[in-house]
């Protein structure tokens, strides 16, 4: 479904930044913990975090216990915040790379859906130049499927007029 919620879309981010190199259900079986252990997602929490907060956490076996990818929120978060003092909101920076509405793809098998597209190629280059860290273009592709920036639903699956 569409999501316009900034803190919904850092989530969202961050997780998936978790999920590199690993199957997509590892990161949903410990989503509870990563909400636990970084506030809810709520960026501006998450950037006061320091060195030794974020080294506390590779003893949590709730989580991906990578010190890189741990880093990661928080320069995330870092970065969401300056976007959001830039353009008023991330959902305002990160729809722009759909032209403020879902790209709609008619498919008619799953295995017919894109990776990645020119549109999550000029997102993950933008967000890492804003200092987003393991993000590239097939996991922004991801990242907009999962907040419904693009429609890649079957066109028989019962959600896919839902999620226009």
């Amino acid at each position: 479904m569409p999501s316009h919620d900034d803190r919904h879309l850092f989530e969202k981010l961050c997780l998936e930044a978790q999920q590199a190199g690993l199957s997509w259900i590892t990161v949903l079986k410990k989503r509870a913990a990563y909400r636990r252990a970084f506030f809810n997602f709520d960026a501006k929490k998450v950037a006061k975090m320091t060195d030794a907060d974020i080294e506390a956490l590779l003893g949590n076996d709730g989580l991906i216990r990578h010190r890189g990818k741990l880093l990661a929120i928080r320069a995330n978060a870092e970065a969401t915040l300056a976007i959001q003092q830039a353009h008023g909101s991330l959902a305002e920076f990160l729809w722009g790379f759909v032209d403020h509405r879902p790209v709609i793809n008619r498919l008619k098998s799953y295995r017919e859906a894109d990776t990645a597209t020119a549109a999550s190629e000029a997102m993950a280059k933008a967000l890492k130049k804003k200092g987003f860290k393991f993000i590239g273009p097939t996991s922004a592709y991801a990242f907009m499927q999962s907040v419904g920036m693009v429609n890649d639903h079957e066109v028989t699956c019962f959600r896919y007029k839902a999620c226009q």
